[in-house]
């Protein structure tokens, strides 16, 4: 009896262990490129292989910052002087379609946006007249700075890599 279950434990253990080093075998066959684009961030191009059937699913994180103009009680507008971090942005969960496509999932059209954030003060957009609260903020513009790429599948990040505007569009790992 005692035999047995050692004969058991040894299978399901060497079960696990394959199914481990399977996910730890994700070949990248192309990097997914990059595109930023105002608030927003695109992934597309990537193809990945030796997935496996567990699905696996792909989230965008995007941060940036916001700029705002400045008026004052004369309506004279004037461009603030501090921009003001965005709201970071997620595409949630995607899944890659690896289950049903023999272990390759690819990454198309993957998006991601920034959103603004509570109007700050004017003290800290930098409208200067020394923390003058006279000053009314109006928001600018929205602009995605970077973005992170992550993978997981079952449970685990099996892929990671970093985006930055104007940086090689390939990204770097996390």
């Amino acid at each position: 009896m005692t035999r047995k279950l050692g004969i058991g434990a040894a299978a399901i253990g060497a079960l696990i262990l394959t199914a481990g080093l399977a996910m730890g075998a994700v070949n990248v066959k192309t990097y997914p490129t990059a595109t930023f684009s105002g608030a927003s961030v695109t992934l597309t191009n990537g193809n990945f292989s030796g997935l496996g059937s567990v699905p696996a699913s792909a989230t965008l994180t995007v941060t940036g910052e916001a700029t705002y103009t400045c008026t004052n009680q004369g309506g004279n507008a004037a461009p603030g002087q501090n921009p003001v971090p965005a709201q970071s942005g997620s595409s949630g969960p995607v899944d890659l379609g690896n289950a049903d496509h023999n272990g390759r999932g690819t990454i198309s059209g993957l998006t991601a946006s920034v959103t603004a954030p509570p109007t700050p003060t004017a003290q800290q957009v930098g409208c200067g007249g020394g923390g003058s609260t006279k000053w009314t903020v109006t928001l600018d513009s929205l602009t995605a700075t970077a973005a992170q790429l992550v993978i997981t599948q079952g449970g685990s990040t099996i892929f990671c890599r970093n985006y930055t505007v104007g940086g090689p569009s390939i990204g770097t790992a996390c």
